[in-house]
């Protein structure tokens, strides 16, 4: 009886190698190869169209520096005054006006990186000048995020940062006035 379990099993493995063989030779950007802009997916360059942050300003996010487009999300919960609110507001339009044009041009250079590949035309010089580009445009793009968290910050006080971290479910491990000299 041992040795009829044992063939089953083998035969199983048997059966299940090419399957599992075909999943991995699809590899994980199977499907991708239609995309527009094959480094990008809709939904990034959706975001890059629209200022979003994408995780740039994790950062600042997680050690007691808010963005300003959630802090106009808690606006409420984090009590923030009429004047609070106008200059975080002002924070925020800043960041959208020139977050907006770069990421614009970063999906222009991926598409151009993209059609080099495409056509042929890639050459080491090309690659280097083309990834040198998209490199600077996305340390552009961070710089406007993160500087955003950065001069949000200024704006509140101490219990505003930590309702803030409490609201966005990261908790603290001591109050924001201790991790940083905050004069709020």
């Amino acid at each position: 009886m041992p040795c009829l379990r044992l063939l089953a099993a083998l035969v199983a493995c048997a059966l299940a190698a090419p399957v599992l063989a075909a999943d991995m030779a699809a590899g994980p950007y199977a499907g991708q190869q239609a995309r527009t802009v094959k480094a990008l997916s809709d939904e990034e360059i959706a975001a890059l169209r629209n200022g979003e942050g994408m995780g740039l300003a994790k950062a600042a996010e997680l050690n007691g520096y808010p963005g300003p487009v959630h802090v106009l999300a808690l606006a409420a919960q984090l009590g923030l005054s009429e004047g609070q609110r106008h200059d975080v507001q002002a924070i925020f339009d800043r960041m959208s006006g020139a977050a907006k044009p770069l990421g614009a041009e970063l999906i222009a250079q991926e598409q151009s990186l993209d059609q080099l590949f495409a056509k042929g035309e890639i050459t080491p010089d090309r690659l280097a000048a083309a990834t040198a580009a998209i490199a600077e445009l996305q340390g552009r793009l961070r710089l406007v995020h993160l500087s955003a968290h950065l001069e949000t910050r200024t704006l509140l006080n101490a219990d505003q940062i930590a309702r803030y971290e409490q609201l966005r479910g990261y908790g603290q491990l001591q109050a924001p006035a201790q991790r940083h000299n905050h004069h709020g």
